[in-house]
């Protein structure tokens, strides 16, 4: 591996020797020199010579300098590679690159930018390289972040060592050297992670290049995005007034004295150390031998080497602190084995002589381990006095310390180096001041001896009583030892005795540090932990440990008493690394606001595994009167069996909080206990708490959610757990409901994917029962967009298994299905691609979805054999009801689907096929009228054929008679009409809802249909919808009374989302036959306003506006000719023809949707082609389209416009294939804000469009019934004044009455009704009469 190591590091150094060209692409608009290009300092007053500099000049999102977000371009970044591998712009909406993010990091949405790799070759090790502009003059203080995203996986090969992974690296090309600042850790969860390097000071001209390597087991992707680069510039040149403490550099910029001789160039002209001022300071840079230093014999001992020689494992440092290269020495111990991990190496130096004036700097490197520790002590006398420790791991880079000695006797100075497992301790460039006095007398100073060694194995901890434990059972929030010693030091402290296990792991001019009480205080005693001035030179927040902690349990919280006093940039910040994931998560800020801030504050940690970290972060300017402190730390309720009172109940309606539920702490976003803000009302009493998770927010960096339940107690028995859900919105992922059994695997018991409507829905699952084993239950939310949310809300548990499932899309299980006969049913996806059966389900409409297949070949079921699949028995709920299912049969002989019905065990026979047209899966339902339990039975009957299958997927039971195919009200169902779920079609789907208003999903206040909205009438409203809909909301003891009216419902569309995501939106019917002279009838509702081509004229040369900017964010009046920001040149009056960048102009929107060309006319007009006037104009158009096997043509459509109420239309359909129905609202240009809508879809066969009754020629208004009667009494006064004037009144009244929505009396104070068994259930509260 070694050798493989010095072949890339040998390309790298190729590639910057062949690739570096003598300047840089850069927008220059001053034209300054060279050498001020790309040099981290604006010298243009608009900045442009800091732009395409592997950075632009800054980023308007996130409003920070030299920044590239790649929202607008690559920055000058360019792939290097020498193969396809390589690296590409992109974004997660184009779903080019295989698994990529789903969304990028600077806008946290699939629209955003990055860089990504593209698919790397199969079977052979690959690098994809990534090269940026070149750069100059990187000042000691730099800083590189940026955010990196690891998805894909490495296959599973027994003794892979740990080069058997993808590895990043980001390397600096100086010179003729490539140094690797920072690598990838070796594990490391899917999703956005940070990437912070340090390149110290660099003169002249560099590079920095990124490589993703990866072996040929591997299939994985990073992408790039937010590369930042912070205080990198050189302090400008020009004479300053300096402080008390200061010096002039001969630049004429300011450094604090301690500065000076300190082995870095602070100054940028390396005036700071020059030879001449500090000759006296005496410095090892070890590049020749120890100067003098004396090593303690081992094992372990200090080693003298190079990284070259080292080579490039995770922990070793990549180069040395004087040289800033691979070359350079220093000295190092590492854990390369279990006997060295924590043992002391001793690094002492000469006798020095008493003195006041004595000060050390050194350059320490502590990395890999949380455990590793440097100490730098004296020693007289035989005795040792701490006087610096670092601990834990400071990041691949050279940190800077300094230590002032003030000694009454001869000493040695003592430095110690403990390397914890699988981490590097190394020290460079060792400076004594000139106050360092070597004793020439000699007197004897003898080390201390080392403490002996611990009778504990590598693995473990010693208690103070001196038994062992195992080191993962400290700091687990239990006493393991006798004592109670493993949980001392574990950061509950007072401060008083000690910083109690917190350690400052801090690398820049900020560190934490104990300090006293000098004064009373209303928040602090005592001792407390306060930010303190640093020594490092990085500039950055301060930062503590706590030690490694954990497994937690869910209710544990973190509480602190704090005080905070800065200007309004300081903060004072929590945060909990999890090292199992390498994730960093931000769980507590506080930011001050012109007024001292203090208190105590209580932080939820949650459930968390073993190991993590809590890390406390502050930043302020110390050098006025602010300050931070923090005292009082305690954890509570940490340990993990901690059971909290509600833990054992899983029924919750959320009106009193959470109940027994939590929130994974891990997850990429968040369970929100909410009231709807405009997502609808909660299901128990349309005005209270529901849970839900909306992907809309900023917080949503991610893909994942979950919600678990606490701990449950082993489960002898199996129950049923029902909750009400609802998905909502165009683009919206899946909801699933996992069982997490305590030790095993767990497994999904429900799941439902896609927009379900902006309706609750119910569901039921079986949690079957557990043995012995303990268990959790857990909601999981994956967005696969990022328009639309979910809802939970209503959750029950009662004994015993569910009834027969109404709805069942196998992704789960069977749903009760008995397989019997010659042949066998089974359930199965396509994963692989060499099953038998269907390439993707029906539900997901992918290879991974599940249905049932049997093989119809001649081995498996021969002729005129049968394989019978037969559901549980459903009880009847209304006089009729409608069975529906998918199925697929394939090419060839695939023999013959029987389906029956049977009821007091006599069969009727609902449908036969034995061919089918086309290889899509084929939509089929049947009314069913039971008098009493009824089941249906799926029967393959084989025909001998060689190969064959048989496939059944998305069996579902609804409330009343079936409507014809294709038809429907949408009023119990969406009967068969869906939206495609293939990502690649980069479309939207359309919703399903009521006119119930919701600001989040607008659409007609009432449905085509009923007419109503919230109309009063007698009797229950209950609905049965789609994949599982029990009754919606029965009345107390289901008694007829006064209620709101059942809401007619309708399919929708919000066009506002059209844009880049996707520009069109599809409802596909199911397959229908070959059709001759058939009708399609259906209403439709729009509500989008015009654009006229006349919003694109300009005005008179001369005018005072508005003329705009061509770029596509912003407008700028000006005086006499547009400006392209983008080149900020001026564009002459007599040009007669310019680019549009994207579009027709709007007065509020700017440029929209469109690139070419228009022309300036005489009179000064902006004009364009005329032929272009109607695209520009066109607000999108509603299509019907019908799409067979020879293709797709549009036989219906209407433009966009603003609201004419619901309208009819008919069109005549013929078709000599099968064929599908889609209904299709599409756009040329966006935004287009506005709805539409559909409703009483009718198709008809073999009559046409002319013989039907009802045909829907006349449009129906929202308002139309107000003008009816209006009509009805015009001609009632004609016939008989005085009569029709009388009923007209009495008409009226009735009819307005009818027609009025009534406001909402329900009570608001029902926070303790749950539902079961499809009825209110009203808990006494505590304290009532019974």
């Amino acid at each position: 591996m070694a050798a493989v190591r010095q072949e890339m590091l040998a390309l790298l150094v190729l590639l910057a020797r062949t690739v570096l060209p003598s300047g840089s692409v850069v927008v220059n608009s001053c034209s300054s020199a060279a050498e001020q290009l790309c040099n981290f300092v604006c010298d243009c007053s608009d900045c442009t010579d800091e732009n395409q500099c592997g950075y632009l000049r800054g980023s308007a999102v996130l409003g920070t300098p030299f920044t590239c977000d790649f929202e607008d371009s690559d920055c000058g970044w360019q792939d290097v590679g020498t193969s396809t591998y390589g690296w590409v712009r992109g974004r997660a909406s184009l779903a080019m690159w295989g698994m990529g993010p789903h969304s990028d990091h600077t806008l946290g949405t699939d629209l955003g930018w990055f860089l990504v790799t593209t698919s790397s070759p199969a079977k052979t090790t690959a690098t994809a390289w990534l090269r940026s502009p070149e750069m100059r003059e990187a000042a000691a203080t730099c800083e590189i972040k940026t955010w990196y995203h690891l998805s894909g996986s490495c296959e599973s090969v027994q003794g892979l060592n740990q080069t058997e992974r993808p590895v990043l690296r980001l390397a600096l090309a100086h010179r003729d050297e490539v140094v690797v600042l920072w690598q990838s850790p070796e594990r490391s969860r899917e999703g956005w992670h940070q990437l912070v390097a340090y390149p110290g000071r660099i003169r002249e001209q560099f590079q920095l290049i990124f490589s993703l390597t990866q072996p040929p087991t591997c299939r994985a992707e990073v992408a790039l995005d937010d590369i930042m680069f912070r205080n990198c510039g050189l302090s400008e040149v020009g004479q300053q007034a300096c402080g008390a403490q200061e010096s002039h550099c001969h630049s004429g910029s300011c450094l604090a004295q301690h500065r000076f001789c300190d082995g870095t160039d602070d100054c940028g002209d390396n005036s700071d150390e020059g030879t001449a001022q500090c000759k006296n300071f005496t410095r090892c840079s070890f590049d020749y031998d120890l100067c003098g230093w004396e090593m303690a014999a081992g094992p372990p001992v200090w080693g003298r080497n190079t990284s070259l020689k080292l080579g490039t494992s995770y922990s070793i440092p990549t180069r040395d602190h004087s040289s800033n290269s691979r070359a350079g020495f220093f000295l190092h111990v590492s854990s390369d084995s279990a006997a060295q991990a924590g043992g002391t190496a001793q690094l002492s130096s000469p006798t020095f002589q008493a003195t006041n004036s004595c000060s050390l700097v050194l350059y320490c490197h502590l990395h890999g381990s949380a455990t590793s520790s440097l100490i730098i002590s004296y020693v007289t006398n035989s005795t040792k006095h701490l006087m610096r420790e670092r601990t834990g791991d400071l990041g691949s880079c050279w940190i800077r310390e300094r230590v002032d000695f003030n000694v009454t006797d001869p000493f040695k100075v003592l430095i110690e180096g403990v390397a914890g497992s699988r981490g590097t301790v190394a020290i460079d460039d060792l400076i004594l001041s000139q106050g360092c006095v070597k004793e020439q007398e000699k007197p004897l100073v003898t080390l201390p001896s080392q403490a002996h060694a611990s009778p504990c194995a590598a693995d473990e901890v010693a208690c103070d009583s001196g038994d062992c434990i195992a080191a993962e059972l400290a700091c687990d929030f239990a006493d393991t030892c006798a004592d109670g010693s493993d949980e001392k030091r574990c950061g509950t402290t007072t401060f008083e005795s000690g910083a109690g296990g917190w350690h400052d792991v801090s690398v820049g001019q900020l560190r934490w540090g104990l300090q006293k009480v000098t004064e009373s205080d209303a928040f602090l005693t005592g001792t407390f932990l306060a930010l303190q001035t640093g020594e490092g030179q990085m500039v950055g927040p301060a930062k503590a440990q706590s030690p490694l902690l954990g497994p937690s349990g869910p209710a544990c919280t973190m509480e602190m008493s704090y005080y905070i006093h800065s200007d309004p940039q300081g903060f004072l910040a929590i945060s909990v690394t999890d090292h199992t994931t390498g994730t960093t998560q931000l769980v507590w800020q506080t930011q001050h606001r012109g007024n001292t801030t203090g208190g105590r504050v209580c932080v939820p940690l949650g459930e968390r595994s073993r190991p993590f970290q809590v890390e406390l972060l502050a930043l302020v300017d110390l050098r006025g009167s602010a300050s931070v402190s923090v005292d009082n730390v305690t954890f509570e309720q940490c340990y993990l069996d901690v059971v909290s009172p509600t833990a054992a109940e899983l029924s919750c309606n959320f009106e009193r909080g959470m109940c027994g539920w939590y929130q994974d702490l891990s997850s990429d976003f968040k369970w929100v206990h909410s009231t709807g803000q405009g997502q609808g009302s909660d299901h128990t009493t349309g005005s209270g708490y529901f849970l839900s998770v909306d992907s809309s927010v900023p917080w949503s960096h991610g893909q994942r959610a979950q919600l678990l339940s606490s701990h449950q107690e082993p489960a002898a028995a199996p129950c049923c757990l029902s909750f009400w859900y609802r998905l909502a919105g165009p683009q919206i992922g899946t909801l699933n409901l996992k069982l997490r059994p305590e030790g095993g695997e767990e497994v999904v018991l429900w799941t439902r994917r896609g927009t379900q409507g902006s309706i609750w829905h119910r569901a039921w699952a079986t949690l079957p029962s557990t043995g012995q084993q303990r268990y959790q239950v857990a909601f999981e939310v994956l967005y696969d967009g990022f328009l639309g949310d979910v809802g939970l809300d209503d959750i029950t548990q009662t004994a015993g298994p569910c009834g027969t499932k109404l709805s069942c899309s196998f992704e789960v299980e069977d749903c009760g299905l008995a397989a019997s006969g010659k042949g066998t049913w089974q359930r199965q996806s396509n994963g692989t691609g060499s099953t038998v059966g269907p390439v993707a389900d029906h539900t997901t409409g992918t290879a991974a979805g599940h249905y049932m297949v049997v093989n119809t070949g001649r081995v498996s079921l021969p002729a005129g054999h049968t394989a019978a699949l037969t559901s549980q028995p459903y009880q009847p709920s209304v006089s009729a009801q409608c069975l529906a299912f998918w199925y697929q049969l394939s090419a060839g002989t695939p023999g013959s689907l029987r389906v029956f019905v049977e009821q007091s065990r006599v069969r009727r026979k609902v449908l036969s096929v034995s061919t089918m047209e086309g290889s899509n899966w084929h939509r089929s339902h049947v009314t069913v009228q039971p008098n009493g339990d009824w089941q249906v039975v799926f029967e393959a009957v084989g025909a001998g054929g060689d190969h064959g299958y048989i496939a059944l997927d998305d069996l579902h039971v609804s409330e009343g008679a079936c409507p014809k195919p294709a038809s429907c009200d949408f009023e119990q169902d969406t009967c068969g009409w869906s939206s495609p779920l293939d990502s690649r079609l980069h479309s939207f789907a359309w919703g399903w809802k009521s006119g119930i208003t919701l600001a989040k999903y607008p659409g007609p206040e009432q449905d085509h249909t009923l007419g109503t909205r919230n109309g009063i009438t007698l009797g229950i409203c209950g609905k049965s919808g789609t994949n599982g809909v029990g009754q919606m909301g029965a009345g107390l003891g289901d008694t007829l009374h006064s209620v709101p009216a059942c809401p007619g419902h309708y399919m929708h569309f919000d066009t506002s989302v059209l844009g880049a995501r996707g520009t069109s939106a599809l409802l596909e019917g199911p397959p229908l036959p070959t059709a001759t002279d058939s009708c399609l009838r259906f209403w439709y509702h729009m509500d989008i306003p015009e654009h006229l081509c006349e919003h694109c004229r300009g005005r008179e040369e001369g005018s005072t506006g508005p003329w705009v900017s061509l770029a596509p964010r912003e407008w700028a009046p000006q005086s006499s000719s547009p400006v392209d920001h983008r080149h900020s040149a001026s564009i002459p009056a007599r040009q007669r023809r310019w680019p549009i960048p994207s579009g027709c102009c709007h007065p509020s929107r700017g440029w929209r949707g469109w690139e070419g060309s228009v022309a300036l006319e005489g009179s000064g007009q902006l004009v364009m082609p005329g032929h272009l006037c109607p695209l520009l104009a066109a607000s999108g158009e509603l299509r019907v389209t019908l799409h067979g096997a020879a293709g797709q043509r549009t036989v219906w459509s209407v433009a966009g416009h603003r609201s004419r109420g619901w309208q009819g239309a008919v069109v005549p359909v013929q078709n000599p294939s099968e064929f599908q129905i889609s209904f299709e609202i599409t756009t040329r240009r966006w935004p287009m804000e506005g709805t539409v809508a559909l409703d009483d879809i009718m198709y008809s066969t073999r009559v046409g469009c002319h013989s039907s009754p009802e045909s829907p020629v006349e449009e129906k208004p929202s308002g139309s019934f107000v003008a009816e009667v209006a009509l009805s009494v015009l001609l009632a006064l004609v016939i008989v004044a005085l009569v029709a004037a009388g009923g007209w009144y009495w008409l009226k009244q009735r009819r307005l009455a009818s027609r009025t929505p009534t406001e909402n009396n329900s009570s608001q104070g029902f926070d303790n009704i749950t539902f079961r068994d499809d009825k209110v259930i009203i808990s006494p509260l505590e304290g009532d009469e019974s």
